[in-house]
């Protein structure tokens, strides 16, 4: 029989460190080592991504921790959740760079993007059977 034992926090916080490290640092290599041309503005969106999903992380596992669901909120689930946060950064981000950014637009795709996941909880819990 299969084990559902849960990842520690020291293997998230290991998790967060890596992309933590590989995205702030290569967010500074790009701003002060490159010119704003199409390759590295792709690099900045993909790399800030990977800083604020690593930032995000133990917060999200913490939030989980605190507030639990049924079922348990799985490793992937952690991790898609840091990574909702990473992409809706990035797309603020892009965003704003085209002077298009207003608060109305920020709140609504908070909004979407916080249905999404509700969506992609609720279809888990319908697939989800109790082990015993």
């Amino acid at each position: 029989m299969e084990s559902s034992k849960q990842p520690s926090f020291g293997f998230y916080l290991l998790v967060a460190a890596v992309l933590f490290l590989i995205g702030w640092g290569g967010l500074a290599a790009v701003i002060m080592l490159t010119l704003p041309t199409l390759g590295p503005r792709w690099l900045f969106f993909f790399l800030g991504v990977i800083a604020t999903s690593g930032t995000i992380l133990p917060f999200v596992y913490f939030f989980n921790r605190r507030f639990p669901s049924n079922p348990p909120a799985e490793p992937a689930v952690i991790m898609r959740q840091a990574v909702w946060f990473g992409v809706y950064a990035s797309m603020l981000a892009w965003l704003q760079m085209g002077k298009m950014l207003t608060t109305t637009v920020a709140g609504i795709l908070a909004v979407i993007l916080v249905i999404v996941e509700i969506l992609l909880r609720m279809r888990e819990r319908a697939h989800w059977q109790p082990k015993g």
